[in-house]
């Protein structure tokens, strides 16, 4: 008899405020299909990839796991872009027992332990205050040194554990929050905002946003009395190319975080081949056009499903996760190794600083110096010494 496909189940949010980065990774995720079927599939099973659009709404993500193990009949079960994707489908996994590779949800697995998962974020075993720990020990190395922070934040469920490990980790370098306000997803003016932030007179203001209000609070900035030393820390944003032309020169002194990119220090195999194959597939398309933030990311998430069927010779979610939760993977983000939670077993993240942005065309964010890593050292290119001033917007 005539093997089957193996057939990958997910949601993507291909549409929505979230359509930037799931389309993106969608985009690689078929660049993966295509290069595993041409080489004759895996276990000499074709991979047919069911990818169902969850519109960015986190309320339709339980329907449609739920649809895809009872209708679809898929083999495997793949998690999407984000918490928003990922934590509603986590019960589903649990309650059938699947193997479940996420791509970048933050401390996601905190409240589950649920040891079949496994994701794709470089943040460690310490989720929370790994994506922002770069942040702030880049603040306490500035002169005058900093003392009070203003968190500014949407009141939305992604932000909670990022505010936790700010709080942490200003704690840590001594600094002080000295106020923490947050706005609705819905918000388009960010004016009263930042004048509540304003009153506590931060010397750093941090923010958790995600793309659309990542904008508009840059460009609020830019019209406000804020003058704080540093700006950004954990905006879901800056990191897109649809955010990046939108802003342009506006980001110049932000400084936030990146999980990859292109400097030598992170030229792991394969990856320029897949940047360079994503990029010219991706002019076609509303995905990333550069896609550093999340194109590495969901490519090694389906290398890590290929690597552990090859080695378990099949799909059985109880032999794959166990060989998971102790190999080593070979990737184009570099070799990865999964920690108690189902996190990377060792944090890479990145802090960066945008500097010397002269125009809203993509060619300027391709360039190396357009983000110095600041922070951890071993990546570092440049100290932070350029302050932060969003120029004012034109009236």
């Amino acid at each position: 008899m005539e093997k089957t496909s193996i057939r990958v189940g997910y949601s993507l949010s291909l549409t929505g405020p979230l359509a930037a980065n799931g389309q993106t990774a969608g985009l690689a995720h078929q660049i993966w299909q295509e290069r595993v079927n041409e080489g004759g599939g895996l276990v000499g099973r074709e991979v047919e990839l069911v990818c169902v659009d969850d519109h960015s709404d986190a309320s339709s993500v339980a329907g449609i796991y739920r649809a895809l193990l009872a209708e679809d009949k898929v083999d495997l079960l793949l998690g999407g872009y984000g918490n928003n994707s990922i934590s509603p489908a986590m019960p589903i996994a649990i309650e059938h027992g699947k193997f479940f590779v996420g791509l970048m949800g933050l401390g996601v697995n905190i409240p589950f332990s649920y040891d079949r998962f496994f994701a794709m974020i470089p943040t460690g075993t310490d989720p929370n205050t790994a994506l922002t720990a770069g942040f702030f020990e880049t603040a306490a190395r500035q002169t005058p040194l900093p003392r009070k922070v203003a968190i500014v934040a949407a009141d939305a469920p992604f932000t909670k554990n990022p505010i936790e490990g700010a709080r942490a980790n200003a704690a840590k370098n001594g600094l002080e929050v000295v106020s923490e306000t947050k706005y609705d997803l819905a918000t388009s003016d960010f004016t009263e905002v930042l004048l509540e932030a304003e009153k506590s007179g931060p010397d750093i203001l941090f923010l958790c946003s995600y793309l659309n209000d990542s904008v508009g609070l840059v460009r609020a900035i830019g019209e406000s009395s804020l003058d704080p030393m540093l700006v950004g820390g954990a905006m879901i944003g800056p990191q897109s190319s649809a955010v990046q032309t939108e802003l342009g020169p506006l980001l110049n002194g932000l400084v936030n975080y990146e999980f990859w990119l292109p400097t030598a220090a992170m030229n792991f195999p394969g990856v320029s081949d897949l940047i360079s194959t994503y990029q010219e597939r991706a002019r076609a398309t509303s995905a990333d056009a550069l896609g550093y933030y999340v194109a590495p990311f969901a490519y090694a998430q389906l290398q890590v499903v290929e690597q552990a069927v090859l080695a378990t010779g099949g799909t059985d979610d109880a032999e794959l996760a166990e060989y998971t939760r102790s190999a080593t993977f070979p990737t184009v983000v570099g070799d990865v190794t999964f920690g108690r939670l189902g996190e990377w077993a060792v944090p890479r993240v990145l802090t960066v600083q945008f500097r010397d942005i002269g125009s809203t065309d993509i060619s300027e964010f391709a360039k190396p110096e357009a983000r110095v890593v600041v922070a951890p050292p071993s990546y570092a290119s440049g100290e932070l010494v350029v302050p932060f001033r969003a120029p004012a917007q034109p009236r």
